[in-house]
């Protein structure tokens, strides 16, 4: 895509106070921490002042003090990544980087935004929405086949998933995803590479590929595991490459997601894109994708988080 245009701030002092917000109470809080102490030693050697709050309330009570000009949020999941801190923020008059309300809300819940995308012909994974009695296996079987994933429909960092082989495994599969929210659902694990395309305002950084040796990129594959193998170049044709962030960028616009954020998707034999899902505040820990696409692109990580914080602008 584009090449990234050039800085709108250029002095660290136009920023003014920035609230860095973290952690929270969600299954995501140590993932938000972790990126939470990069984004602060980035904003530190960038000189930008900032103070660091856990959570929403501490947020507020900065807000009050007039500490706060700006938001930086890095606080993933239900009450950070959800449309809530944004809603709050919007009437607070207080500006945040990245995605509103609407978008926010939107590329969170998985079945609304799955439903979407089905509307306005982006491919996506079919799926099913499991009801409080749970699914019939047979039934799943006959729909999808073996294997499927189950997953909560309003969380991330592949937190509550599984991939299930059989209908014996299902019982146990949506327990767990219920542990993360009533609504959940079950779709076909597609064959195929898994890439990630990272957005900054309008710009497509380079795609990522991955490969795990884990049945799928999972929790401990994100953030845990050293041989996890990550691919930037991602190794396909030029040509196919830019179609394929064109398309991630119609993906993200349809979900009305705003100023930056990660489109995942699996391409599958016929170099078909299967789009999963978009995150709006994706992860920015030493093993994130968007780091290492904006490092691809020439973006270091304090430029990456400069631009990020521009997007409050």
């Amino acid at each position: 895509m584009n090449a990234l245009p050039a800085l709108r701030i250029k002095d660290a002092g136009q920023f003014g106070q920035v609230g860095l917000l973290v952690g929270g109470d969600s299954a995501e809080r140590e993932v938000s921490l972790d990126g939470g102490a990069a984004v602060a030693r980035s904003l530190e050697r960038s000189g930008i002042r900032f103070g660091l709050h856990d959570g929403a309330p501490a947020l507020f009570d900065a807000i009050r003090a007039g500490q706060v000009d700006r938001v930086f949020n890095l606080m993933h999941g239900p009450g950070g990544e959800d449309g809530a801190i944004q809603g709050a923020l919007r009437l607070m008059g207080v500006p945040i980087t990245g995605s509103g309300l609407l978008g926010s809300a939107l590329t969170m819940d998985k079945v609304r935004s799955k439903w979407l995308m089905q509307r306005l012909g982006i491919p996506t994974t079919e799926f099913e929405v499991l009801g409080p009695d749970g699914p019939d296996p047979d039934a799943i079987a006959g729909r999808f086949g073996w294997p499927v994933f189950v997953k909560p429909a309003g969380l991330g960092s592949s937190i509550g998933i599984t991939r299930v082989e059989s209908g014996a495994g299902l019982p146990a599969a949506i327990e767990l995803a219920r542990r993360y929210g009533e609504e959940v659902i079950v779709e076909p694990a597609l064959e195929g590479g898994e890439y990630f395309a990272g957005v900054i305002g309008r710009t497509v950084l380079p795609l990522i590929r991955i490969e795990t040796p884990r049945a799928f990129y999972d929790y401990e594959a994100k953030y845990l595991s050293d041989e996890t193998r990550y691919y930037c170049p991602s190794g396909l044709e030029a040509g196919l490459e830019a179609r394929l962030q064109a398309q991630a960028l119609q993906a993200f616009d349809a979900l009305h997601a705003k100023g930056w954020g990660r489109v995942d998707f699996i391409l599958d034999a016929q170099q078909q894109p299967w789009f999963l899902e978009v995150n709006t505040v994706p992860g920015m820990t030493d093993h994130s994708l968007v780091p290492q696409a904006a490092q691809e692109a020439g973006v270091g990580f304090d430029e990456l988080v400069w631009r990020i914080l521009e997007t409050s602008l």
